[in-house]
């Protein structure tokens, strides 16, 4: 800490010995091009150590930087199905239990997605749903009846 602060102070030197021989250059131009007035003095020309506070400066922390904006989501696109869940309000549990009743001998999950459009997880969300409620029943690994 000590060394930065004598690193800090050796630049601030420097600049200021810089910030005059500027000065006395502006001067040496101002009085070659016959100009009577005086250059002004810069802030850089300032006392080394007036007003800096080195010790404060080292200790801020740096300014937080703004997330980004996310990007906008598209709107999603409709897909026609021609699930009984696209007709009316009906939910996803009632369009598969709607295509369990109306079939004799049962459905396969491979069939339910196909004729609902919905993914394996959400069909298997719905039986597992409509099993615990006791309206379907498993007969084998993967084909579901509706329970009488």
């Amino acid at each position: 800490m000590k060394d930065v602060q004598k690193e800090l102070m050796a630049i601030s030197v420097s600049l200021a010995s810089l910030g005059k021989q500027i000065e006395k250059m502006a001067e040496a131009i101002a009085a070659q091009s016959g100009s009577t007035t005086r250059a002004k003095r810069t802030p850089a020309a300032r006392k080394v150590g007036a007003g800096i506070k080195p010790a404060k400066a080292l200790t801020q922390a740096p300014p937080k930087q703004r997330k980004k904006a996310a990007p906008k989501k598209a709107a999603p696109i409709e897909v026609e199905t021609n699930s009984p869940a696209a007709e009316g309000n009906q939910t996803l549990i009632d369009s598969i239990l709607g295509l369990i009743s109306r079939s004799r001998n049962g459905v396969t999950i491979e069939k339910l997605k196909k004729k609902t459009g919905f993914s394996s997880r959400q069909v298997s969300n719905a039986l597992y749903k409509l099993h615990k409620k006791g309206k379907v029943e498993a007969r084998s690994r993967g084909l579901y009846v509706k329970k009488e």
